[in-house]
């Protein structure tokens, strides 16, 4: 029927990238990744790409050398969407979108985002290792996870799992495997609240449009459990830091 269609669509419809970050923070972490003219850029997990499509934009795609990117994700949807975002933008000619396994991409890269996808790799210290690989001498990795700002409970532990650094594990993690940090910065609460009320928003416009849809009932336990899970345990717990890192 219809509105299931309409679900389908909904799911991210209202974010502009899944992970949580404001425009002004990711222009820092572009500003601070560094992208040049003619760069080769790699965005692994890329979903959608809006970043993706960000960095090549910043790196520049007129002039005799062009920066050109390549998206990498599991997602057909979110590929799709992506593909649309770079022909609405004119950059369909600088930018692929790929499907395939993050962990198997082989080809390096002048500048790599990674944001949220270590758990494609098998975990932060795995991601950290593979990412070498693809990030090419004297190339810069941008690297989002998650980390504890508080101890979690029990509970909200098992949610997300037993690997779960905290600020300054993640940071020497990153050091012992010879990355230098260029650059570090968190996600803020507001920045947060903004990507789970987003995360939420499109179902929820659904569900007020479409109240006797016979799946309703199902998405509205699935978001309301999320909401709940995300105020009452662990917003101003789990955090996300974004750090750019070289060799």
């Amino acid at each position: 029927m219809p509105s299931t269609d309409h679900l389908a669509a909904s799911r991210h419809a209202r974010m502009r990238w899944n992970t949580p970050l404001s425009p002004e923070h990711a222009a820092l972490l572009l500003q601070r990744l560094d992208v040049r003219p003619g760069a080769r850029v790699l965005d692994l997990g890329c979903g959608w790409g809006e970043l993706l499509l960000r960095a090549v934009t910043v790196g520049g795609v007129s002039g005799p050398v062009a920066t050109r990117g390549v998206g990498v994700d599991t997602d057909e949807t979110a590929l799709a969407r992506g593909r649309r975002l770079a022909e609405n933008r004119s950059l369909n000619r600088h930018v692929a979108f790929v499907k395939g396994e993050a962990a198997a991409w082989q080809e390096p890269a002048d500048r790599v985002l990674c944001i949220g996808s270590a758990h494609a790799f098998g975990g932060t210290t795995a991601a950290l290792d593979a990412l070498d690989a693809v990030v090419k001498p004297g190339g810069r990795l941008l690297f989002g996870d998650a980390y504890w700002e508080r101890s979690p409970t029990p509970e909200i532990a098992e949610v997300f799992g037993p690997d779960v650094p905290t600020l300054p594990e993640l940071v020497e993690a990153a050091r012992e495997r010879g990355w230098r940090l260029l650059h570090l910065s968190t996600a803020d609460q507001r920045e947060w609240d903004d990507f789970e009320s987003t995360w939420l928003a499109g179902r929820q416009e659904w569900l007020l449009t479409y109240p006797e849809d016979p799946r309703a009932a199902e998405v509205r336990v699935e978001l309301d459990d999320r909401l709940r899970e995300y105020v009452g345990g662990y917003r101003g717990v789990l955090g996300l830091a974004y750090l750019v890192l070289g060799r």
